[in-house]
């Protein structure tokens, strides 16, 4: 055995599993390899780390004592394409080693449980023994070493997890859950509309589990909402970068639209007008940027804008497709998944965003696509459209 082997054997890994990307046929390489480069990017802040794949599974080897394994860790259960990950400690392909590995290894977890079983994976078929007698022999001797625990092969308090692979014998408790889906970047890319609310975070973290990578658009409508609003939404876009990546907000100013909306059209329409108008700069700025859709938070009948006639006519206006991954949730299941990813606390702060400070008295919930064209025929919409596109802010938001 090399020294280099030796060293790699010596030290803590993680093991990712992987989720759907298996069942990906003769392009399953190229997701492997989109997860493998992801993986690469969230590591660096955190050390030196070896990342590869091999049999369904990615290896992450630190190449150092300087390596941040718990943040690496961490990242690593926002990483889109994992079905689940553990902590590992790699050991020579014997019974032996497995035994005094699980030992050391997982001494403070056997020592805390009251009862355990070993499960095994023989992934190289080289290795002489079978699964079965692999994890009877391993368990047997754990069973002596720690005689406080009983054998429970149903609902065991701790699994021992064995794994004997290529280049060596792994051994780890049960894994956590990842964040599964797609590796971001294998699903094109989209840009979602961002607004201060719980939905649209939801609904874009959604769509970026599908691989999507995301540009993220917010309409700013100052002096009427104000710059902590602005403030409020950067920072659920922060929010989103570990399980997303690199994040650019375009901050579109809304203002004069608006005010022109105000002004020059029926007040009852003026949500689905100011839609309209959102969906029109969105789309302007997909094209700019080579995207391929858009993402909205809509959830149907939620709000005036989100009945069928509603969206039907907002949506009228574009030619890309519109991924609306809330659609068929209600709040309780959308706040489920705010609570998860960490956005709900910032999404529930007390800021008015453009839509709401702008919200007629009686909107219409069943526009009619005549009726609102009609009321759009006096407006300059190219010029309208290109003035804001032309006047974005974009930040940067990195990990």
């Amino acid at each position: 055995m090399t020294n280099e082997e030796n060293t790699n054997i010596a030290r803590e890994l993680i093991l990712l599993k992987l989720g759907e990307l298996v069942l990906k046929g003769l392009n399953r390489r190229g997701f492997e390899d989109k997860l493998l480069g992801n993986a690469r990017k969230i590591l660096r802040p955190f050390g030196n780390f070896k990342v590869y794949s091999r049999q369904s599974t990615t290896y992450i080897e630190p190449q150092d004592d300087a390596c941040d394994l718990d943040g690496a860790y961490d990242a690593l259960s926002k990483l889109f394409g994992v079905a689940g990950l553990s902590r590992a400690k790699a050991c020579e392909k014997t019974p032996e080693a497995m035994l005094k590995t699980a030992k050391t290894y997982l001494h403070d977890t056997l020592m805390s449980a009251s009862s355990f079983k070993v499960e095994s994976k023989r992934a190289d078929k080289r290795f002489p023994l079978s699964s079965i007698q692999l994890s009877q022999e391993v368990g047997g001797g754990l069973h002596d070493a720690f005689p406080h625990l009983k054998v429970d092969v149903h609902t065991p308090e701790v699994t021992v997890h064995l794994e004997v692979r290529e280049l060596a014998a792994y051994v780890h408790t049960d894994p956590t859950p990842g964040a599964g889906g797609l590796p971001v970047g294998m699903g094109g890319r989209a840009v979602s509309l961002l607004s201060g609310g719980i939905d649209s975070p939801v609904a874009s973290w959604m769509i970026a589990k599908r691989g999507v990578s995301l540009d993220m658009i917010h309409f700013f409508s100052y002096p009427y909402t104000s710059p902590e609003a602005k403030e409020k939404v950067l920072e659920l876009a922060k929010i989103l970068v570990p399980w997303c990546g690199k994040l650019y907000v375009h901050v579109v100013p809304f203002t004069t639209i608006q005010e022109t909306l105000m002004r020059e059209c029926p007040e009852d329409l003026f949500t689905v007008l100011m839609r309209r108008f959102m969906m029109r700069i969105s789309e302007a700025l997909a094209k700019k940027l080579g995207c391929g859709a858009l993402v909205t938070g809509e959830s149907l009948g939620q709000v005036a804008s989100q009945t069928m006639d509603a969206m039907n006519v907002t949506g009228a206006v574009c030619s890309l497709p519109i991924l609306r991954p809330v659609i068929g949730m209600d709040k309780t299941e959308i706040i489920s998944i705010a609570r998860k990813i960490g956005t709900f606390e910032t999404s529930i702060l007390p800021y008015e965003d453009c839509c709401t400070v702008f919200t007629p008295r009686h909107p219409r919930t069943r526009p009619t696509l005549a009726e609102v064209e009609a009321a759009e025929v006096n407006l300059d919409i190219e010029a309208m459209v290109k003035d804001a596109v032309d006047h974005i802010e974009r930040v940067v938001l990195a990990p």
